[in-house]
């Protein structure tokens, strides 16, 4: 059995690191460069780093930022946002990137998935997934989850993986800030409709969440970002926890 990892997500607005809740209402949450410095001391297994406007301002990810944090790390690190083209995805990989994390684009040109996969290979690409549950369905949103689309969210974890993704990150909306947990039923549902690994985002408060996902899901690993960049949790501590519980930690 594989085991479990821990993933801060470092969402970047203006260059700084930013939390919000249910993706609005953001506040400075630090340097990123410093954080990915902690992080890794801390023990983390990967690093997500999120330009979260870069979508909706029709620009692309910070190139130099990027570079900056991946210098200060040794630990596979995921970046996302504003990626439109195989040149955007190179270019992040060539700053330091080892994958690569597609979402609006990937609903607006699924076979952009594809050509990012045969082009890099499927371990270098990450759907991310921003779902809400509307009308009695999870639907896929997109631009920072500020556009509703028609999809379906399991529909859709399916076929990114058949069109040639390695990975998906799947962030609840509606759990996004709030604390209360990971969106239990939904993870579940996505972790069994496909054979790629699933990372849970979207609602840790404390640490009996992450167990909870771990015993209740077939996720590989879970993010959460606002919990560890103001210290309401450490990496360590978390670890040390899920060990306890017999649960398989990196």
């Amino acid at each position: 059995m594989l085991k479990k990892r821990i993933i801060p997500c470092l969402d970047i607005k203006d260059g700084r690191t930013v939390k919000g809740v249910n993706f609005v209402n953001l506040k400075d949450a630090g340097d990123a460069v410093e954080l990915a410095a902690k992080y890794v001391q801390d023990g983390a297994d990967e690093l997500v780093f999120l330009d979260i406007t870069a979508t909706i301002e029709k620009r692309k990810t910070l190139i130099d930022l990027v570079e900056r944090v991946a210098k200060e790390i040794n630990i596979p690190f995921t970046v996302g946002g504003g990626i439109r083209s195989l040149d955007d995805a190179k270019a992040i990989i060539k700053a330091g990137a080892d994958k690569i994390s597609i979402n609006s684009e990937a609903v607006k040109n699924p076979k952009l998935i594809t050509e990012l996969a045969d082009q890099l290979g499927s371990q270098c690409v990450v759907l991310a997934i921003d779902t809400k549950f509307v009308d009695n369905n999870w639907k896929v949103y997109i631009h920072g989850g500020k556009t509703s689309t028609p999809l379906l969210t399991v529909d859709w974890a399916k076929k990114g993986e058949e069109l040639g993704a390695g990975e998906i990150l799947l962030t609840s909306m509606n759990n996004d800030g709030m604390k209360q947990g990971f969106a239990i039923e939904i993870t579940k549902q996505i972790a069994e409709s496909v054979s790629i690994p699933v990372i849970a985002s979207g609602g840790a408060g404390k640490m009996e969440h992450f167990a909870e996902v771990f015993q209740k899901t077939k996720v590989s690993a879970a993010l959460a970002a606002g919990i560890f960049h103001f210290g309401e949790i450490s990496i360590p501590e978390l670890k040390t926890y899920l060990q306890k519980q017999n649960i398989q930690i990196r």
